[in-house]
């Protein structure tokens, strides 16, 4: 299966499981007029002061960080490969009031293609596994940043997916783009438990199946900064964090502040994040 045959079907995924996704948020346009936010300290220490910046959020799915990074003053623009999640998106910029462009694109595409330039570019949880050319997606970055742009990314570290839903260890580390076959996106959100829902939880969709596969890609955390070093960006930051935001991937984990997880007492810690800050020369 060639590249753009995995997109395009990765996009049918995304497009059956969004609906399912959104069901769980309640009043997100009312949580963000408020000043809301779904970001993570995380992040947001990464992106620094972006008061008055053009900022892109690349894979963004349904908008609701990229409409929270609006918040926090920046002038934003999403980039997702589903539809759905865009019209999503724009909804709730409508009706929330929050000024925000948001484009429709395999990211790819829109990285090779787009004239505009941004001081910072995001990309934030479960975005790499999507990426199948680390190298072409890492020159992009570099190319749709301002000259001292800084570009930032959280995500999912590979450690953790060495591991079983019960701790143990089950699989290699994940890395030179290894291509992992599944049934399809599920409905992680209900799964979250409230954790991926700031703005409240509401039952919504109950037992949620995709029957759209999907197809993913396993890198390793070395792999992503040697791109991003060769595509001319400066690494200013590698963060690990022995903690997960909002999601809980295994058993027993324990609630701690700021809807985030720990590992349970008897479990060794690992970590399960990671997050970079790269910066292009002035």
């Amino acid at each position: 299966m060639d590249s753009q045959t995995i997109r395009q079907q990765n996009q049918r995924s995304w497009d059956a499981v969004v609906p399912a996704h959104v069901s769980h948020h309640h009043d997100v346009p009312g949580f963000l007029r408020a000043g809301g936010s779904s970001l993570f300290a995380e992040e947001q220490a990464l992106l620094g002061d972006i008061t008055g910046q053009t900022l892109v959020h690349l894979l963004c799915n349904a908008g609701l960080d990229t409409l929270s990074l609006a918040n926090c003053g920046a002038h934003v623009t999403g980039v997702d490969i589903s539809g759905v999640a865009i019209a999503q998106a724009q909804t709730w910029a409508h009706d929330s009031g929050i000024a925000a462009t948001f484009i429709q694109s395999d990211v790819y595409d829109w990285l090779a293609t787009t004239d505009s330039r941004y001081d910072r570019v995001y990309c934030g949880y479960g975005v790499l596994c999507w990426l199948n050319d680390l190298t072409t997606w890492a020159q992009g970055v570099a190319r749709v940043l301002a000259p001292g742009g800084r570009f930032v990314l959280m995500e999912f570290h590979p450690t953790s997916n060495m591991f079983d839903s019960q701790w143990q260890l089950h699989r290699d580390y994940p890395h030179g783009g290894r291509q992992l076959d599944l049934h399809g996106i599920d409905d992680y959100v209900a799964g979250s438990g409230g954790g991926l829902t700031p703005s409240g939880y509401a039952s919504g969709v109950a037992a949620f199946v995709n029957t759209e596969p999907c197809h993913l890609f396993q890198w390793s955390v070395g792999e992503v900064v040697t791109a991003l070093a060769q595509a001319g960006l400066t690494i200013m930051c590698l963060e690990e964090y022995l903690f997960c935001n909002g999601e809980k991937p295994f058993a027993d984990m324990v609630p701690s502040d700021q809807r985030r997880m720990v590992a349970p007492p008897h479990i060794p810690k690992i970590p399960l994040l990671y997050g970079i800050a790269a910066q292009k020369e002035g």
